[in-house]
């Protein structure tokens, strides 16, 4: 089945997203600003896109492993949810973890966009849960 994604673009420096290549799980998300993130500082990046995403589908928001790699700049809250019915304009929240400021130009590739299906779940208060053999072992609970 071939799902659509339509796109609106809001701004004459909004670039549709894009695949980079064949079979690519991310469409690349481009700014519509410059701007310069200093260390340790974060902004939030326009995209001067908004989407309306196929029936039972989300769209995350994750870093560009080079960015990371050469510049450490990555996306705050990473993944970044995008639900169905949001039809604002999408930003991306770039945090630089670097020593140097870092510069965003009109038309980067600043972040990938994957969309993925949503199972949606009936809600039961319930007073026991089944046992497991993890049980409530949490960080650090396989070791080293």
């Amino acid at each position: 089945m071939d799902y659509i994604l339509h796109v609106k673009l809001l701004s004459d420096k909004a670039r549709l997203p894009e695949y980079a290549h064949e079979g690519d799980a991310g469409l690349d998300l481009f700014s519509t600003v410059k701007t310069v993130i200093k260390p340790g500082e974060s902004s939030l990046i326009p995209t001067g896109i908004s989407i309306q995403l196929p029936p039972k589908t989300e769209a995350q928001i994750r870093p560009r492993s080079g960015l990371a790699l050469n510049h450490q700049i990555t996306v705050l809250n990473s993944p970044g949810t995008i639900d169905e019915g949001y039809r604002g304009e999408i930003g991306v929240i770039l945090i630089n973890h670097g020593k140097i400021p870092f510069t965003v130009d009109i038309g980067m590739k600043i972040a990938q966009m994957v969309i993925k299906p949503v199972l949606l779940v009936n809600i039961e208060a319930v007073t026991e849960l089944n046992i497991t053999g993890r049980g409530s072992s949490g960080f650090g609970s396989t070791g080293q």
